[in-house]
């Protein structure tokens, strides 16, 4: 919970946890860049050294940096400024400059940033010159080899706004053409959502590629470090409409690791249409995200709307070579949220696209509960079946989309629009029991093609209870149907699994809307 909080506290300087290694590390021969001395640098060398650093034990540099920086206050750290004027790249015709974040507060780890030009890497050393700084506390002189926590990019559209930040951990965001930051992507989860402590792995160095002229992409790579595994990443970023980057990774586990997380996201929900557990504030909607979407090996398409539930919950979805899979955003109505200052509506929907046969595993979503806004609370990643072993490697490429859509959608299949929830029963007749109603909505693919007589049904499974009252009725102003039904839970509090999509004859019409209610306990089933 401790990281989460940090993630939302620190949003106004890009949000994160921990950070890397310091430049100890690279004192070794081998090493590119230290100073001002070139090495030679590849993906390939990246490999190797992560591979040979995954047969020493783990030392961590976290707060390896002067005490002023450590006991610095949040407003005199956020008054440390990067100068623009100095930012990488911004005296040549690229397209893309980088700015470097400071050291200090909740940022004490050092990372080492390189440069990379035609194969060659050079540390970026530190330069108390790069940055203004108006806070009151006197900051000392600071070491050259005090290492950043990170950087950010601009693209040549708008060099004033972020294309992305890696920042805290190995937590990064990115921004499609809405220019919005919203929820996180990070090199890998370990340890998510089971008994002890989450292990948060740390991008250690990275090397920056300097862009040739014209050139509309840019290249990263990153050193991973954590006591369990060390990796090896390599990032293509591709900014658009949507942003979309490319992801290498090389793993190298030190030791078993059997709750790996592959291409981890990370997101808020507090309060939505279908959960008003947390809403007592005069925003209607308060989330980053309200679903996650899967497109499975087998061609199925699943939408599992979002909850901020009362107590942990871990779910999994079992797939073999999994298409796709997201956080998303489809809620895009201002209305909807009435935030005038974060813009909910803008956030940027994240699917990841697996490349290549990932085999068997799982999607696992984790929801933990959150008083507000301020926590990151939602995490989703692909589990592979078999634990990553020590002295093996293993390979993973991705692409993430980062944007108001997600690249792909259902083909012909309708979408779930929005899921709202609430008590069961028949209006204006007297409740004899209790039970809990669902009101989904869909739109899209041939819903609004078909005729009034159209024999539409609402095809409901559930794990346990009885479905009742169940309806499946034309909703014009979305162009689309509203399915709604309401399930008795029976006395037993623990989770029912329920999912639905709707059919004409033996044709499915939608895609599979999954859920999971959690009854209340049964002094609190009032029945009005």
């Amino acid at each position: 919970m401790e990281r989460r909080t940090l993630m939302k506290t620190l949003i106004a300087g890009l949000g994160a946890s921990a950070l890397p290694l310091s430049s100890v590390v690279w004192a070794q021969d081998t090493q590119p860049g230290t100073g001002n001395n070139e090495k030679p640098f590849s993906y390939a060398w990246l490999k190797g050294y992560a591979r040979d650093l995954a047969a020493h034990p783990y030392i961590s540099h976290e707060g390896e940096l002067p005490q002023s920086l450590k006991q610095i206050s949040w407003d005199d750290y956020q008054a440390i400024r990067f100068r623009e004027d100095h930012a990488l790249w911004a005296d040549s015709e690229s397209a893309f400059q980088a700015q470097l974040f400071h050291l200090g507060l909740y940022f004490q780890s050092p990372v080492t940033i390189h440069e990379v030009i035609d194969g060659k890497a050079t540390e970026l050393r530190y330069n108390p010159d790069f940055f203004d700084y108006e806070g009151e506390q006197p900051l000392g002189d600071l070491p050259g080899n005090l290492g950043y926590a990170g950087f950010r990019l601009h693209y040549h559209t708008n060099f004033s706004l972020d294309l992305a930040a890696f920042l805290g951990a190995s937590y990064f965001r990115a921004v499609g053409s809405e220019m919005q930051y919203g929820m996180s992507a990070r090199g890998l989860a370990i340890d998510t959502a089971v008994e002890g402590d989450e292990e948060f792995p740390r991008f250690s160095a990275f090397w920056l590629e300097k862009p040739q002229p014209g050139s509309q992409v840019i290249r990263v790579w990153a050193l991973l470090d954590s006591p369990s595994t060390t990796g090896a990443y390599a990032f293509v970023l591709d900014p658009g409409s949507n942003m979309v980057m490319d992801v290498d990774v090389a793993l190298y586990p030190r030791t078993e690791i059997k709750r790996a997380g592959i291409a981890p996201l990370t997101s808020m929900y507090q309060v939505g249409e279908n959960d008003r557990r947390m809403h007592y504030d005069w925003r209607p909607e308060i989330h980053d995200s309200d679903g996650l979407a899967m497109l499975s090996g087998t061609g199925e398409w699943l939408w599992r709307p979002l909850e901020n539930p009362a107590h942990l919950r871990f779910n999994s979805f079992t797939d073999n070579n999994p298409k796709g899979f997201g956080l998303l955003q489809r809620d895009r109505n201002f209305d909807h949220y009435q935030d005038d200052g974060v813009f909910y509506e803008r956030r940027p929907s994240v699917w990841v696209e697996p490349k290549g046969e990932w085999g068997n595993g799982s999607i696992d979503l984790v929801e933990i509960p959150t008083v507000d806004e301020t926590f990151d609370n939602i995490v989703a990643f692909w589990h592979p079946e078999q634990p990553l072993q020590p002295e093996q490697e293993y390979l993973f490429s991705y692409r993430l989309h980062w944007g108001e859509r997600a690249p792909v959608n259902p083909r012909e299949l309708a979408t779930v629009q929005a899921t709202r929830t609430g008590l069961g029963g028949v209006i204006g007749q007297k409740r004899e029991y209790f039970s809990w109603r669902f009101a989904v909505d869909f739109a899209g693919g041939v819903l609004d093609m078909l005729g009034g007589d159209a024999e539409v049904e609402a095809v409901i499974s559930a794990s346990r209870g009885e479905v009742e009252i169940t309806s499946a009725r034309p909703l014009s102003a979305i162009n689309g149907y509203r399915a709604m039904f309401d399930l008795v839970p029976g006395n037993s509090e623990e989770p029912i699994n329920i999912r639905m999509y709707l059919r004409l004859g033996d044709e499915p019409l939608t895609e599979t809307w999954a859920y999971q209610y959690t009854p209340p306990p049964a002094s609190e089933r009032k029945l009005y």
